[in-house]
């Protein structure tokens, strides 16, 4: 129970809060745009079981990947790409917190 509500909480309340705490000016829509970042949940749809609770997505699903974490991180870094690599980046982060959870 409590793996759940740290992982779903990151995934939901913190980019709420990092965007109402950070982009005052922008809030609602950099929090669409954070909250957004479970997109990339869609890999799940390609793995066998489609859910397994005891699976740690970290390496093991293609957007999950170290390599695809390693472009999340380089996102940032552009002003373009800035709030999005930050929605994946918080994704990746609940989806650690839930493997080291397991």
């Amino acid at each position: 129970m409590l793996r759940h509500l740290i992982h779903y909480g990151i995934h939901f309340l913190v980019p709420i809060l990092i965007a109402f705490w950070f982009f005052k000016d922008n809030r609602i829509k950099v929090a669409l745009i954070l909250l957004a970042g479970i997109i990339i949940d869609i890999d799940h749809l390609w793995a066998t079981p489609l859910y397994d609770p005891n699976r740690c997505s970290i390496g093991f699903h293609m957007l999950h990947s170290y390599w695809t974490i390693l472009g999340y991180c380089i996102l940032p870094f552009f002003k373009h790409t800035r709030i999005i690599g930050l929605a994946l980046i918080i994704h990746i982060f609940a989806d650690t917190m839930d493997c080291l959870l397991i």
